[in-house]
């Protein structure tokens, strides 16, 4: 962390940032950009203006300004019981309304602060600082596996079953309405570029402009499904399906399924209705199948089946 550090700039013609990177290159220029839209960044005694060019000559004081070092995920909260847990992996049911990794370093809350306080050899796995060595991510909102390596050979190898799309992934969904026959789904998705938020459209089938298509970047995602219980909620039918799905794409389950006609109760951001007093959408990451990093030998790690899920 750089406090209360002042400098004088030398040339003129350079915006602020670069010149506080230059400065001070164990920062990043994002983390500049940061300190000045926070005001803590002040030349000639006044906060600095956003994208402000300088002369030459002034005298640039800063407050606090985040380092690369910096950029780690912070220890905080009591870490939950772990479903699996040997010497290179973890494994863990989040809890629906809990995101898995921080945006920022200074953000607290999320599962991976409570590991790395119980996990400290965490924090240095993997190649995204902010997720600390944890595998892959589920949406805030769904409950369920996440899986975290403890080294860094056994990040790399899980990382790799990944991108080969050989890790088998179950989830449970709660659908509205009756589903009498499953099915596969498949669809090439892409971030919505109309909304300031994340949804994800059908690259091929949307309401798009060509220019705004031509700058899509689609992935391709295979969701498959099957029916497996009913149930009747205030006179409104619900249907359980088992979704398995190896590709891993954003919102995957939630838009492929919405985009069949069948909307995973209360998820609103993909048109189900709301449900008073819930948390969450019904939708959870239940098991996943894989090889173990050290012995390879297969295994299947599940989770317990949320209370939405269970019509016994």
């Amino acid at each position: 962390m750089v406090s209360n550090r002042e400098f004088r700039v030398k040339e003129g013609g350079i915006r602020l940032d670069a010149a506080i990177l230059r400065e001070f290159p164990t920062t990043t220029r994002a983390f500049a950009r940061e300190a000045v839209e926070r005001g803590d960044v002040l030349v000639g005694g006044r906060p600095a203006a956003k994208g402000l060019k300088l002369r030459g000559g002034e005298t640039v004081f800063v407050r606090e300004l985040m380092e690369a070092t910096d950029n780690r995920v912070k220890p905080a909260g009591v870490c939950p019981q772990p479903v699996f847990e040997d010497t290179s992996l973890l494994a863990f049911d989040k809890p629906a309304g809990q995101p898995v990794q921080p945006l920022s370093c200074r953000e607290t809350g999320t599962l991976m602060n409570a590991v790395v306080t119980r996990y400290p050899e965490c924090r240095n796995v993997g190649d995204s600082p902010l997720m600390a060595g944890a595998l892959h991510r589920i949406d805030a909102d769904t409950s369920g596996l996440v899986l975290v390596a403890r080294t860094a050979d056994a990040f790399a190898n899980l990382r790799a079953q990944f991108a080969a799309q050989t890790v088998e992934k179950t989830y449970l969904a709660l659908v509205e309405g009756a589903v009498a026959v499953g099915g596969t789904l498949e669809n090439d998705l892409a971030h919505d570029p109309t909304l300031p938020f994340c949804r994800m459209i059908d690259a091929r089938r949307n309401r798009l402009t060509n220019a705004q298509r031509a700058k899509l970047k689609p992935l391709h995602a295979v969701t498959t499904f099957k029916p497996i219980a009913q149930t009747t909620y205030a006179n409104e039918e619900r249907t359980l399906l088992e979704v398995v799905i190896r590709t891993g794409v954003t919102h995957q389950i939630r838009a492929q399924l919405a985009m069949a006609g069948l909307h995973i109760v209360n998820d609103r951001l993909y048109g189900a209705f709301a449900v008073e007093n819930q948390l969450g959408h019904c939708l959870h990451a239940l098991a996943a199948k894989f090889a173990h990093p050290e012995s390879g030998d297969p295994v299947e790690i599940r989770t317990p089946v949320p209370s939405w899920a269970d019509f016994r």
